[in-house]
């Protein structure tokens, strides 16, 4: 059985790196695919584009920031539950907004989980490892 991708949808470089690094120290073996941007992450999501030769192997996990250029991380979210072929991937926002109406969407729409980034780097770097253990080593994802 092939290892899942985990995508990684954000538009900051700063917060992408972080990421990647946090996941990293943590010895996460999946390929993890970071875009920056709604567009792009439905292209690799739906293997069209750029990534159209891509393995069809749908992501393990989204990580989905919800301010985002082209699209929104909102919308994002809605076309991946809307669609019976992608509705079952996990789907986690992770995003700087605390906004009340953000999280309520999100759930609204079918997230599985709402994080806020914290602002320090110790911080940011153990939720990212707390992510990263239960949504790619403990949970048991859809065949």
């Amino acid at each position: 059985m092939r290892i899942r991708p985990i995508l990684l949808v954000e538009d900051s470089p700063e917060d992408t790196e972080l990421t990647l690094n946090a996941l990293s120290e943590y010895n996460v073996t999946n390929k993890i695919h970071p875009v920056g941007d709604g567009e792009e992450a439905l292209d690799f999501i739906y293997c069209r584009g750029q990534y159209a030769s891509r393995p069809s192997d749908p992501p393990l996990v989204i990580l989905l920031d919800i301010k985002l250029p082209k699209i929104d991380g909102l919308e994002v979210l809605r076309r991946v539950r809307a669609d019976p072929a992608t509705r079952h991937i996990p789907v986690v926002m992770m995003t700087s907004s605390r906004e009340g109406p953000d999280i309520q969407r999100s759930y609204e729409l079918g997230a599985n989980a709402y994080v806020v980034k914290p602002l320090s780097f110790g911080e940011f770097s153990e939720a990212v490892r707390r992510i990263g253990m239960f949504w790619i080593l403990t949970n048991e994802p859809p065949p």
